[in-house]
């Protein structure tokens, strides 16, 4: 909410600088998020009346003025405004001034004609974007005076930031009651007083729909002169709150709103038929808003309605046919209490908000509306004239929110808060809001007034206790405990450890939001029903991930936005899964994952040899790196992200535990990445676990190494195949690796050869040439026996 330090000021005035008094709210949960000058810095800008105006003699467009500057005399000006004319107030820059942007006024010559300043428009002096002329002020304005001190310009604009549990604080009056309790100065609210009926014209009220309104409150005012005009103060506090003034009566309802919190709305009398009900829309019923919006409200929209049509979205916005116009000569004063429930989410669901539904659904004082009633009442009869009819109130009081007392322990304050109060000054502290507190045993029994909607326990209490005391007078105590630092187990190793692992393969870490775009989830993971979010920050981060390939990609998008060709990043971050194997769960899984992209070249840019492009087996020797110490397995993979072939499912003692590939040509083409990139996704868990070194003798005597050609069909995989003679591999063989494959001349067509080499070793012996044709044969068997294998010669 934005509004001004001028008009807070005139309901309390603590003794304390603009930036001592924001930095007092912020510390009471108020944030000020941001401080602007009403006017930029200048000085030497008085009132002035133009006294006479003549054409200048040697300028077509410049005129010859004598000003009157009060105490400055009178002045002889040159003026190339359009409409300057003798009589007119307006301000003057006089010699010396310094305008906004540095600019000095000096005694100058134009076109060979004395000038002794300036008369200034309102773009000029920066308090306007543009301006068609000079800046007229009233007749009223005393000659001589400030501008600065006449305009206000030395007031600022503040913008707090409030949670939506404090709604009390949408208006200036709620400011006030925190300012006054927080510095302990004098509140001064406006005084109302009730207006007495001239008239006996009334309009019936009824609640058809009394948990949406259960009080609503009219009167109406015959004789005014709607085109009457918005008094200059009242205007420029309204713009001041960033409201735009648009006529005296809405003026006054929007001024109201401002002051006091509650959201009003005014009715051309005439054009309304019988009682006013307020209803749930009729099947197909539509409404012409205030915005030129025409709805078709859901059946728990509320309506404003009279005896022949709907009128207004109650709570949320007015009717274009039923508002008042300059030749309104009679209203309909409306002051109401809707629901916070009835009016929640309503009009973001019609696409657009409102003033008044931001403070309905947050909810606004449910005994105000009498009050605001009568303030609104006196206003327009001040500025619009007419006769006031009487108060016309509906009420449900069963439906009204309950005020019930709340338990407040002295001793529980002490605990949680941690400093030391006595009941007096907790009492002192709470009585100060406003709230109404009673002793009772050892501590208060507190009844939240009416416009507190966020006080029900004892814990809210506290806060406000807290927040009165001043968190910056709680001294910050380190805890103290019985703690020892117990060491990680060998077999263990923490994430960070991992991440620095991982920065030593070359890549750098990256943390990407965990919701993401629906779109994401159906290309990289193939998940057309993910988890949606109630109330998502931006449209596209409507879901939660379940892979981090996305997030990646994304960032590789963005490097490749800006010519980086060469790209290795990372990320250590949670997946979400509302399901386990296809089987719903409590609540959701949130599995942590590591995932890696490597794109570009495999290498940087360097001159000891020739640059290629990352590939498929770079990032599996990464991945082989991150489990040093365990064999892993490596199966052909279908993944919807990932080339169909050029990807794989790593395996560690035979589960499953994440993917690797390249991605898949479409998504290359879609996101524009140019050359593909490679990619890797693991469970968090296996990479944590690191085994405990094992002592293996060192074997003395020589290594015997065979190499074996085995032809086998063009369809086994040679995973498979080392498999299964490692199996059948006697003690002696202390490795098989695949060094090659050869399809070609002296091998059919449908098959292909497969070199391992055997590497056999005993720690107690020399091998013997038996011992070693056994083993080979033995590896051999095996493979004729499970594949159909031949040995190539």
């Amino acid at each position: 909410m934005q509004f001004s330090v001028s008009w807070l000021r005139s309901l309390v005035n603590p003794s304390l600088t603009t930036e001592e008094l924001a930095h007092t709210l912020t510390m009471a949960g108020l944030e000020v998020e941001e401080m602007e000058p009403v006017a930029p810095a200048f000085d030497k800008v008085v009132v002035a009346q133009v006294i006479s105006r003549e054409k200048h003699p040697d300028a077509d467009r410049l005129s010859l003025c004598q000003v009157d500057a009060g105490e400055h005399g009178t002045l002889q000006i040159v003026c190339g405004a359009p409409n300057v004319a003798a009589g007119l107030k307006v301000p003057c820059a006089l010699v010396g001034a310094r305008l906004p942007g540095d600019f000095q006024i000096k005694q100058a010559k134009v076109r060979g004609i004395e000038s002794s300043g300036m008369l200034c428009s309102a773009k000029e002096l920066g308090i306007a974007d543009d301006a068609g002329g000079l800046l007229v002020l009233p007749d009223n304005a005393p000659v001589g005076q400030d501008i600065r001190q006449y305009l206000d310009l030395d007031d600022t604009l503040i913008t707090i930031k409030l949670t939506p549990n404090r709604a009390d604080c949408l208006s200036l009056s709620g400011i006030a009651r925190e300012v006054a309790a927080l510095t302990t100065a004098p509140l001064a609210l406006p005084a109302v007083a009730p207006v007495a009926a001239a008239i006996t014209d009334r309009r019936a009220v009824v609640l058809d729909a009394p948990t949406a309104c259960p009080r609503y409150m009219g009167r109406i005012i015959k004789g005014v002169n709607a085109a009457a005009a918005t008094p200059d103060w009242m205007k420029q506090r309204l713009e001041r709150c960033g409201i735009r003034s648009i006529s005296a009566a809405v003026d006054v309802t929007n001024y109201v709103m401002l002051e006091l919190g509650q959201p009003m709305h005014a009715f051309d009398n005439a054009k309304l038929s019988g009682a006013m009900h307020v209803r749930f829309p009729n099947p197909g019923e539509q409404v012409l808003l205030l915005n030129g919006q025409t709805v078709a409200p859901a059946s728990d929209v509320a309506l404003i309605a009279d005896e022949a049509h709907a009128l207004a979205l109650a709570g949320i916005m007015g009717g274009d046919e039923s508002g008042v116009t300059d030749a309104t000569t009679e209203i309909f004063l409306e002051s109401a209490f809707f629901a916070p429930d009835a009016i929640a989410g309503k009009a973001r669901a019609l696409g657009f908000s409102s003033d008044s539904s931001f403070r309905f659904e947050r909810g606004v004082d449910f005994a105000l509306q009498g009050k605001a009633l009568e303030r609104a009442t006196q206003f327009i009869l001040d500025i619009c004239g007419g006769q006031p009819g009487p108060v016309v109130e509906a009420v449900e009081a069963a439906h009204l929110p309950q005020r019930k007392p709340v338990q407040l322990r002295s001793q529980r304050v002490v605990k949680v808060l941690g400093i030391p109060l006595d009941a007096a000054q907790i009492g002192k502290l709470l009585s100060g809001l406003g709230l109404d507190c009673k002793p009772a045993g050892e501590g208060f029994l507190v009844t939240p007034p009416s416009h507190r909607f966020d006080i029900e326990i004892e814990e809210d209490l506290i806060e406000e206790v807290g927040r009165l005391y001043g968190y910056d007078n709680i001294v910050a105590r380190p805890p103290k405990a019985l703690m020892q630092m117990m060491p990680l187990p060998e077999e263990k190793r923490g994430p960070m450890a991992l991440r620095r692992r991982v920065a030593d393969l070359g890549y750098q870490e990256t943390i990407n939001f965990s919701f993401v775009e629906a779109a994401w989830e159906a290309d990289f993971s193939g998940n057309d029903n993910p988890i949606l979010l109630a109330n998502p920050i931006a449209s596209q981060m409507g879901v939660m991930r379940t892979s981090l390939i996305g997030g990646l990609v994304n960032v590789l998008v963005t490097n490749r936005k800006r010519q980086q060709e060469r790209v290795r990043v990372f990320e250590i971050g949670r997946t979400f899964f509302a399901d386990k194997d296809g089987q719903p769960v409590q609540g959701y899984r949130q599995p942590r994952r590591l995932a890696a992209l490597a794109a570009g070249s495999a290498l940087p840019e360097q001159w000891g040899g020739e640059s290629r492009k990352v590939d498929f087996y770079d990032l599996k020797a990464d991945v082989e790196t991150l489990f040093t110490g365990r064999e892993l397995r490596f199966e052909k993979l279908d993944h919807p992200a990932l080339h169909p072939g050029r990807s794989a499912t790593v395996l560690l003692d035979d589960h499953p535990v994440g993917v690797l590939g390249e991605l898949h040509p479409r998504w290359v083409q879609k996101y524009d990445l140019g050359t593909a990139p490679v990619v890797f996704e693991l469970e968090l868990p296996p990479l944590l676990e690191q085994p405990f070194p094992v002592y293996r003798e060192v074997s003395r005597f020589p290594a015997v190494v065979r190499d074996l050609a085995l032809i086998v069909s063009q369809e086994t995989p040679w995973q498979a195949l080392r498999d299964t003679l490692k199996k059948a591999a006697p003690a002696i063989v202390r490795d098989i690796e695949l060094f090659d494959l050869y399809q070609g001349k002296g091998v059919a067509e449908g098959r292909k050869s497969l070199a391992f080499r055997v590497v056999m070793q005993d720690t107690q012996k020399t091998l013997e040439d038996a011992e070693v044709e056994s083993a080979v044969a033995g590896l051999v068997a095996a493979a004729e026996q499970s594949f159909a294998a031949e040995l190539r010669r």
